[in-house]
């Protein structure tokens, strides 16, 4: 296998590392994930970098965990973002035709594009995507694909997301100084989309739920493009926390007490268990009963939830969501009773958001919600033109100025 296709993921969860290594089947040709590893990381907070060295360590264990474990050796990677940084609104743009055949052309997308992303943007803020919503032509709305179509007046409508110049370069110093190289920035919740919601989802109306440790990010998806993105500063180490403080434990006792007899749906009980654990010294141990575990629990549920809720109506995108409703993905949707919860704090069918194996096929363990991330990385560096010539970290607008060059291209190749 050439080093060169050799490909890796790496998420920047909200306090955790996450990494995938895939490469081609070298028989189908297909993306196949190779192997991969998530590590707990104290450099992190919400996505964000609060310690480089801290982080580089983490970065490094993981990449070295997988490349291990698959036999490769990578050099750069595509980097999944996330946080309350992260900002998203949509935009429109124009472009007129004054040609005299008036066909349009992939340069005349391309140029409605730019259009579209010509904003002003404070001085700390950088574009990640520009996400194409839908063409119109000479004001008829609707048309998926204008190349090749006659008219004199190209609209566009867009998806913008931006992001902390200062926060991506944090995020890039730590790769580099754990020895690789960021390829491209993504935003995670757009990665995971590519593997966790189907087609049919992205054309009916869905809404996507990556829900993380110290963050929580959610997307709109309809007639096939995404809508609406917004990340919020919740996650299900909330919950932990609240754990940890309600039985007067450590944080890593809450945490396996979450993991094993956490309920977060009252339908899901049977029977009121006791479960023992030590107390914050260690050395004194206490019983609990389920439902009282559960008074800590269901609160926060609720407020994340309900959170959500009130993000999606204020967007204006709710009645998109029906009949298809709500795609629940990432390490907190683990939970059991999370999708009952959901279901009825949204008011919306929701099912979990497990990678989807067509997408990017690999091992079983892999194929689970707290990998789904790093998978959608592997398969968005699919539509991106070239990855080697990528720019070197550390220069945000030059490796803005060629990510947006491979985004271009890619959208315009799409399109015929």
């Amino acid at each position: 296998m050439a080093k060169t296709d050799v490909i890796a993921g790496l998420d920047m969860g909200s306090g955790r590392v996450t990494c995938v290594i895939g490469a081609p089947d070298p028989e189908t040709g297909e993306l196949r994930a190779l192997a991969g590893a998530s590590v707990p990381c104290r450099g992190l907070n919400g996505g964000v970098v609060t310690n480089i060295p801290e982080a580089a360590r983490a970065i490094g264990e993981a990449m070295e965990k997988a490349e291990q474990a698959s036999k490769q050796m990578v050099r750069g990677v595509y980097l999944g973002v996330r946080g309350s940084h992260l900002q998203s609104f949509n935009n429109r743009g124009a472009y007129n035709i004054a040609r005299t055949d008036k066909q349009i052309t992939p340069e005349d997308v391309a140029s409605v594009i730019e259009n579209a992303k010509a904003i002003h943007l404070s001085s700390d803020r950088e574009i990640l995507h520009v996400l194409p919503q839908g063409f119109a032509l000479d004001r008829q709305r609707g048309v998926p694909n204008p190349v090749g179509m006659e008219g004199t007046l190209l609209e566009v409508e867009v998806h913008i997301n931006t992001a902390s110049i200062s926060h991506l370069n944090n995020l890039t110093k730590a790769v580099a100084q754990a020895g690789f190289e960021v390829i491209e920035p993504v935003y995670g919740l757009l990665a995971c989309g590519e593997v966790v919601v189907t087609p049919e989802e992205r054309e009916l109306g869905a809404l996507l739920v990556d829900f993380g440790g110290q963050s929580l990010s959610m997307g709109v998806y309809s007639e096939g493009w995404i809508r609406f993105t917004k990340d919020i500063a919740v996650g299900s180490d909330f919950i932990t926390r609240d754990l940890a403080m309600g039985l007067r434990t450590s944080m890593p006792t809450a945490e396996k007490i979450k993991i094993e007899h956490g309920i977060a749906h009252p339908r899901l009980i049977n029977g009121d268990h006791e479960i023992q654990f030590p107390l914050m010294d260690g050395r004194t141990s206490r019983t609990i009963k389920t439902s009282t575990m559960m008074e800590f629990i269901l609160p926060r549920v609720e407020q994340i939830f309900s959170a959500v809720a009130d993000d999606v109506s204020s967007s204006g995108f709710a009645d998109m969501l029906l009949p298809v409703g709500a795609v629940l993905t990432g390490g907190g949707a683990q939970l059991r009773g999370m999708t009952d919860a959901a279901e009825q704090i949204l008011n919306l069918p929701v099912r979990i958001g497990l990678p989807n194996p067509q997408s990017v096929g690999g091992p079983e363990e892999l194929l689970t919600p707290g990998y789904a991330t790093a998978l959608g990385l592997l398969a968005f560096s699919q539509s991106q033109a070239n990855w080697a010539s990528s720019s070197s970290p550390g220069a945000g607008a030059k490796r803005a100025a060629a990510g947006w060059r491979r985004k271009l291209s890619s959208l315009i190749e799409d399109l015929f």
